[in-house]
């Protein structure tokens, strides 16, 4: 695995890199047959496994609950394995080990599918925007909005991955569940800050209008020069290049919105306290949009990254402590595998990451699911020309996907903290995973090789094996803007096989409106 310099967005935004999985317990369901053709145990010629891994191999199938498909709809009793596995935890994150695989996002969406049913999860939080969840919570809620245009121009710059056909098809079912169920809504949050749209304000200065009058001027006077007067792509690439005295200013003026709201705390009523705590947050989303950019970069050591990459999951796990608090809703995140795991395979980069920043927050009341590939495709932008394109790759000798390969081949999940013992002593060990972020390259040469490998059992309770894989269905998107300056990388990039175009599909369709009051959110 290589690492690739990554422009200063993606390295900031894009979900970056990660390597994912972890360790988990048994239960009384079958366990995964064989491929077609595959006898038990067998291993490819050339292995790197020893005979003696028979008993490694044996553990893992015993442990492993077959999933029917990772489409979905249809029959969902093989996923009542899994909802064990997650038992009685109220926030649920749910990793990918590539941004832009149409199996990691269907299979996300036939969970949250069942956990709504099943479970009473009412929430879908996102790797984006906290602005971005604004829009796509008033669409699942209300109808109000055409989804394929809120998808186009929220889902840019380092967030393009998300405008896809798999994600569209989810919120449509959203909005259908809404519909039927209009006094029990599921919602959709975005836990991120890269960019602050103009909803986000508009919450802010509407609440003080109306609540806090005499503060309105002065909001208004230090959020006229913050607001964004362009696309999400435009103020995400023009913030970063702002000089750091600049974007530090901005984050003080920000900051100076939330204290402003925060010396008079209302504290009698609970509709008029609801409000309040609501505008503070949306307050708060802005200055931390602000603050993520005014970390300094060019620092040569490095410290200003790291220590912007710790804020920034830190961060995006308060915002899903805070809506769970404040919502009182179960909730499954969907975010790259190293944002949701409890440990960190890259600290020179990323200190702490949001799953460890959960399960200190939360407790047991936190479940990570992580997810691997065995072999197929995903869409990335190739720095060298910035273009997206569709990379295939396969699991490497050696390798974590190569093991899990051997199960045969049906997607299926793993409880890797109830696995009999030799499997657990091979989920102990680090070795190599696939992980890679919005950016990977084929170009030899000016990369550098990590040294860090992943033992699965310390990263996720629970992990997702997907033997096949493809890339995601890309919809048509906004008109791209010039890149950011180069900046520290946390892209992973390992040399690999050719690269094809994208395929655009058709944009999704705006799902059926209705009529009901937005909530105080």
């Amino acid at each position: 695995m290589k690492r690739l310099h990554a422009p200063l967005l993606a390295a900031l935004l894009a979900g970056l890199t990660a390597s994912a999985a972890t360790a988990g317990p048994a239960l009384p369901d079958r366990a995964v047959p064989p491929a077609a053709g595959q006898s038990a145990g067998a291993f490819r010629s050339g292995s790197p496994h020893a005979s003696s891994d028979r008993a490694v191999l044996d553990g893992l199938r015993h442990a492993a609950r077959p999933l029917r498909t990772t489409e979905p709809g249809g029959n969902p009793a093989d996923l009542r394995p899994l909802g064990r596995m997650i038992g009685d935890a109220e926030v649920v994150g749910f990793g990918e080990a590539t941004h832009s695989t149409h199996e990691f996002f269907t299979v996300k969406d036939r969970t949250l599918r069942h956990l709504v049913t099943e479970k009473g999860f009412r929430t879908f939080a996102l790797e984006t925007s906290w602005s971005t969840g604004l829009r796509l919570d008033t669409y699942v809620r209300t109808g109000r909005g055409d989804l394929a245009q809120i998808l186009r121009e929220e889902f840019q710059g380092s967030y393009w991955a998300w405008n896809t056909a798999e994600f569209a098809e989810m919120y449509r079912w959203i909005r259908a569940w809404n519909v039927r169920h209009p006094h029990d809504p599921v919602r959709v949050m975005g836990d991120d800050f890269g960019h602050a749209g103009p909803e986000v304000f508009d919450r802010v200065s509407d609440y003080v209008e109306r609540h806090r009058p005499g503060l309105a001027g002065r909001i208004e006077e230090i959020y006229a020069d913050l607001r964004p007067t362009g696309s999400a792509a435009e103020f995400m690439a023009e913030v970063v290049r702002r000089p750091p005295a600049e974007r530090r200013a901005d984050a003080a003026r920000a900051a100076e919105a939330v204290r402003l709201l925060t010396e008079r705390p209302v504290t009698s009523g609970r509709r008029a306290g609801e409000a309040y705590d609501w505008a503070v947050q949306h307050a708060r989303a802005v200055e931390q949009t602000f603050r993520i950019y005014s970390f300094d970069f060019e620092d040569p050591s490095g410290d200003g990254m790291r220590a912007s990459m710790e804020y920034r999951d830190a961060t995006m796990a308060a915002n899903v402590d805070w809506w769970h608090r404040q919502t009182g809703d179960k909730m499954l995140v969907s975010a790259h595998n190293l944002h949701l795991a409890y440990v960190t395979s890259e600290p020179q980069n990323y200190p702490r990451v949001q799953g460890s920043f959960l399960r200190e927050r939360l407790g047991k009341d936190y479940v990570s699911i992580g997810t691997t590939f065995g072999r197929g495709s995903f869409n990335a932008v190739d720095p060298g020309t910035g273009k997206r394109q569709v990379f295939t790759l396969g699991a490497r000798p050696g390798s974590n996907e190569e093991m899990l390969n051997e199960l045969g081949g049906r997607p299926f999940a793993l409880d890797l903290r109830h696995t009999p013992p030799a499997a657990r002593a091979w989920l102990a060990l680090p070795r190599f995973t696939w992980s890679i972020g919005a950016a990977y390259s084929t170009t030899p040469g000016g990369y550098e090789e990590p040294d860090d490998e992943i033992a699965l059992s310390r990263w996720h309770d629970i992990l997702v094996h997907i033997p096949e894989v493809r890339a995601a269905e890309l919809l048509p998107s906004a008109p791209s803007v010039p890149s950011a300056p180069s900046a520290p990388s946390v892209a992973t990039a390992p040399t690999a096989p050719s690269a094809s175009s994208a395929p655009s599909v058709p944009a999704a369709p705006s799902a059926p409106s209705a009529t009901s009051e937005d909530a105080s959110g």
